[in-house]
């Protein structure tokens, strides 16, 4: 143990010998920060004689921070590692010692999603609301809006009211907004329950209100470190201040170019302007890259240098050489997962184990070719943190209501028949399915033997069966990609997806119809539902156990913190990677530092991928500007890119780039707005659609409301300057 320091490098050494004041670490990827840390805390402990208790450590996941906490006791022998924990984790404990300076008892409850989720469907049920109103999840994401920036002391009703007033209040309000927070609210204090975001308030209020706790904390605690710093948000900044208040040591690592996070509040000029709220920073660098080999950091230096918010720096290699990083252009998304099929083939062949292969990519829908080759070459693979596509509800839903069309069977009946709602519940279904048993006869006869039963009069299960019947007769000789849209629009499936807000559900359906696309091309005159059928069956029952030799495939953020021997960046097009929803400068700087983290998990080769072609609604498909960013001499291509392609590209990325700097300089319109027109002339802001950039509209001197791009020129009234959005 007492040879533990011998192993760091000069910059690490220097990050751990400097335990006095403010210290800002840049460490970049794979510079071994996680052992700078642990040995800074041991050599608190081991050298200065610091008490473990008098430390506390941050990291951003209980994963990291129970590595962290073995690292130390492996580091110093000692059981007692401080406090190591998440900003969240760290509340709890203040608030399991301090709550009763709020009147909760200390057998509060720490809400999760499932929770909240639980809770909320309570006030649905008292009030009537349906999903129509607000999917759970955007009543999360508005709970949490209106806790941190529209109502930030809302916590004063939670302490302070009575459970009975807050159910009074929640009972008197009207706008779904106001029932669903102030149910939510009521909720929380009935069962004394806390969410994540009520953790760091309520001690960042016992801080303000009794000196005497904070100035007990602010002494315990002598030294302060902060892993990831570029992931903190305004709440934790708040707290991290308030916490290095009294013996002002506060140590902080953090790489402003994997700043990933914004969108969950993640603020990458606390860690870039860290110096410009502390005295006497000392800032050290610590550039040495000791998990991938020169080719694939100098392909991700060269991206990453075309951001401008960041720290400038250069990942440097301590590896040995390895192969060039490698872009494979595929003229199809079927012939691109075939490619990288055959290379995984190639690396198993040279002794390689499947799982150190991972297959990276920006969103869930774009591993549906991925999965159909691995399935049909039967190459063993795991899904992390998301579910196999012809898993997907949404999936399964849809080949639903095409089996429906073609065998009525029960199973598809079951998953369509209330789907969208038609008022066919539990009780209903039971009927059916005993009446079905008892005469041995399927689900969907019994429905229309029943359409005429009072207990079937208020439901719409006649316009189910009209739309089954319907199709039924008419889907020989038709298109299946036809059929498929035609039945998503007159189901209702597709429009209850929008009226949720389920962009990832609607991605995935693209992506199916696609797919769909793909298969009526390579089958030709074979192409019909039937036949389609009996094809996708092979993907649909495939063995979807996880395999412990197996190929990884995650998005980004899920392998954010890990690194892999080998790796695959797939779906590397625009509209893909960067996303299409990116809508700003700055978004589109955070789409490129995700490429950054992606690039930097390989330690010994990287792919890259992106496939020709055209989307679903008939535009082109380009090359990610990301490719295109990287010196063209830290990549070998697959076959070469063609100049064209190239050029096309480039006109493409141009005259979006400019949009979005454009963009950047309008003013910001909201529902309400009162604006000016060219020529429709006044008019108010009815609704706003950032992701598809339109506002609607209603002209005073129109009798209808119009659907408006963020192209035109509008004036908000009151104002002198037009927002102009290309010309």
């Amino acid at each position: 143990m007492e040879n533990y320091l011998s192993t760091l490098n000069t910059q690490q050494l220097e990050a751990v010998t400097t335990t006095e004041g403010f210290v800002r670490v840049i460490a970049g990827a794979g510079s071994g920060k996680t052992r700078a840390l642990s040995h800074r805390f041991a050599y608190l402990v081991n050298e200065l004689g610091i008490m473990p208790g008098s430390i506390l450590c941050v990291t951003f996941t209980n994963k990291s921070a129970n590595e962290m906490r073995q690292r130390i006791h492996n580091l110093t022998g000692d059981n007692d590692t401080g406090f190591i924990s998440t900003f969240h984790g760290f509340c709890n404990t203040i608030l399991l010692e301090e709550s009763y300076a709020i009147s909760y008892p200390k057998n509060f409850i720490v809400l999760d999603n499932a929770d909240i989720d639980e809770m909320l469907r309570i006030i649905y049920e008292e009030r009537n609301l349906t999903l129509r109103h607000m999917t759970f999840s955007k009543a999360r994401d508005m709970i949490e809006i209106m806790k941190l920036a529209e109502r930030p002391d809302y916590y004063l009703d939670l302490i302070h009211m009575s459970v009975q007033q807050l159910k009074e209040k929640y009972l008197r309000a009207h706008d779904p907004r106001d029932i669903i927070f102030y149910g939510y609210l009521y909720q929380e204090k009935k069962c004394f329950g806390l969410d994540y975001n009520d953790l760091i308030i309520l001690t960042l209020h016992i801080f303000d209100e009794h000196e005497d706790i904070k100035q007990k904390w602010q002494e315990k605690l002598e030294y302060i470190m902060i892993d990831e710093f570029q992931d903190i948000d305004d709440l934790q900044y708040k707290l991290m201040k308030c916490l290095c208040g009294f013996h002002k040591n506060l140590f902080i690592v953090g790489d402003p170019d994997q700043t990933i996070y914004t969108w969950r509040g993640a603020r990458i000029r606390y860690l870039i302007d860290f110096d410009n709220d502390f005295p006497n920073v000392r800032t050290i660098m610590m550039p040495k890259n000791y998990r991938s080999t020169p080719e694939i950091l100098h392909a991700a230096n060269s991206l990453i240098a075309n951001n401008e918010q960041r720290i400038k720096k250069d990942l440097v290699p301590v590896k040995e050489h390895g192969p060039m990083v490698r872009c494979h252009e595929a003229r199809t998304e079927a012939e691109e997962a075939q490619w990288v099929c055959e290379q995984i083939k190639a690396l198993s062949k040279q002794g390689i184990e499947y799982r150190d292969i991972a297959i990276l990519y920006r969103a869930h829908y774009i591993t549906r070719s991925i999965e159909d080759v691995f399935i049909k070459e039967e190459m063993p693979y795991t899904i992390y943190s998301g579910i196999q596509f012809y898993a997907r509800k949404e999936i399964k839903d849809t080949l639903s209501y095409l089996r429906m069309i073609v065998f009525k069977d029960d199973l598809s009946f079951i998953r369509t028949v209330n789907t969208p709602k038609r008022n066919i519940g539990e009780r209903r279904m039971k009927f059916l399915k005993n009446y079905a048993n008892e005469n041995n006869i399927t689900l969907y006869d019994t429905l229309k033997l029943h359409l005429e039963d009072e207990l079937f009069r208020t439901t719409q299960a006649k316009q189910y069966v009209e739309l089954i019947e319907q199709f039924a007769q008419e889907y020989e000789g038709r298109q299946v990609s036809e059929v498929l849209t035609a039945m998503l629009d007159q189901s209702g499936y597709e429009k209850m997806l929008r009226t949720e807000g389920s962009q990832e559900r609607l991605d995935n359906l693209a992506e199916l119809k696609q797919s769909i696309l793909d298969y009526e091309i390579s089958c030709g005159e074979e192409a019909d539902l039937e036949h389609y059928l009996s094809h996708i069956a092979l993907f649909t029952n495939a063995d979807l156990e996880m395999k412990h030799n197996s190929v990884k495939l995650m998005t980004i953020h899920t392998a954010k913190g890990l690194e892999f021997d080998h790796v695959f960046l797939i779906g590397m097009n625009e509209g893909m990677f960067p996303t299409k929803k990116v809508s700003t400068l700055e978004a589109m700087e955070e789409e490129r530092r995700l490429a950054f983290v992606a690039m930097t998990r390989a330690k010994k080769s990287l792919y890259l991928t992106e496939a020709n072609g055209r989307n679903f609604d008939g535009s082109p498909k380009y090359p990610s500007r990301f490719i295109l960013d990287i010196d063209p001499r830290y990549i070998e291509f697959t076959p070469p890119m063609s100049e064209t392609l190239i050029d096309d590209a480039r006109q493409y990325i141009e005259i979006h780039s400019r949009f979005l700097k454009l963009k950047n300089s309008m003013p910001e319109f909201k529902e309400g707005d009162l604006v000016e027109h060219p020529v429709f002339g006044k008019g108010t802001i009815i609704q706003t659609d950032p992701l598809n950039m339109i506002h609607t509209i209603h002209f005073d001197k129109l009798k209808t409301e119009r659907k408006i791009s963020y192209r035109a020129k509008l004036k908000k009234i009151g104002e002198n300057s037009l927002s102009e959005i290309m010309n």
